[in-house]
């Protein structure tokens, strides 16, 4: 370029980098998206494929932070001198199993009262229904009062009206619970001869049979239905009196879970479960890059 007033002009040209073209690095951001929403999707799929105990014991682990407390030494701060945090203390998963399991049965307790309470027909029939969560589970008892016949005829397993009605209100209420049942047949102490060939043992079992039918016709599953006992009079619940009308009754029992003692705890088995899935996860994130 020629030169103005004796001086040579020279342009500089800058020549701006790229962000690599028309990709940039917006890829990266849309991919970081894509593998958190495959993240949720897993973690969906993962809770919804457990078993009813293993949910049960997680829901109780995040639900109660009652044994899982982490205390220290010394101060008030782990950061502070001196301080050592202490191990800490793992609830076992029976025990966050049994805590679940107890609130679900008084809440079903509840709503099997109050449904009964709001019976007419019930209350007209002076039918007893006692409702109680014991050691065992939750206990449900038709009991018979006055005469010792408001739900079977006296030495007959022939059900009245009292116990079609209250065996259908309590069968509509555990027909949505997952729980197994057992049934269970009482007598009092009366005993039809000594020469009879039909007794009190064959007296409860059918009393007994003749309510799983009845609960299973109101929507409790037959394979829930795990045990049928007869009694006769050895279990009786008015131990001083064995010809009570106390005594004669039907029992149906939702029992707590076994857990074996040697089950990891709640925590132990959240961690286990999230291992797996972030390995599952992990594995094909690995290839891709």
């Amino acid at each position: 370029m020629a030169a103005r007033g004796g001086k040579k002009i020279i342009i500089v040209k800058k020549k701006v980098a790229g962000g690599g073209g028309h990709h940039g690095g917006s890829w990266k951001v849309a991919y970081a998206d894509f593998v958190t929403a495959m993240m949720a999707f897993f973690m969906v799929m993962w809770i919804l494929g457990m078993d009813e105990k293993t949910k049960q014991a997680v829901e109780g682990y995040f639900s109660n932070p009652v044994g899982y407390k982490k205390g220290f030494g010394s101060g008030s701060s782990p950061l502070s001198v001196g301080t050592a945090p202490s191990p800490i203390q793992r609830t076992p998963m029976r025990m966050m199993l049994r805590t679940t399991e107890q609130r679900t049965f008084e809440q079903l307790r509840k709503t099997i009262l109050d449904k009964l309470a709001a019976s007419d027909s019930m209350r007209q029939l002076n039918a007893v229904v006692d409702v109680q969560v014991t050691r065992e589970g939750l206990r449900i008892e038709l009991v018979e009062s006055g005469r010792g016949d408001v739900y079977f005829a006296l030495g007959s397993a022939r059900m009245n009206a009292a116990t079609m009605l209250a065996l259908q209100l309590v069968g509509t209420e555990l027909g949505a619970s997952g729980h197994p049942v057992v049934l269970e047949g009482h007598t009092d102490g009366a005993m039809f001869g000594q020469d009879a060939a039909y007794t009190n043992w064959e007296l409860s079992t059918d009393r007994a049979n003749a309510a799983r039918r009845v609960l299973q016709a109101a929507g409790v599953a037959p394979g829930r239905v795990v045990e049928v006992r007869g009694y006769a009079d050895t279990h009786p619940r008015v131990p001083d009196d064995r010809m009570a009308p106390g005594n004669r009754r039907i029992s149906i029992l939702l029992p707590y879970s076994q857990t074996p003692e040697s089950a990891p705890s709640a925590e132990a088995l959240a961690t286990q479960k999230r291992d797996s899935l972030v390995t599952s996860l992990t594995a094909p994130l690995k290839k891709a890059f």
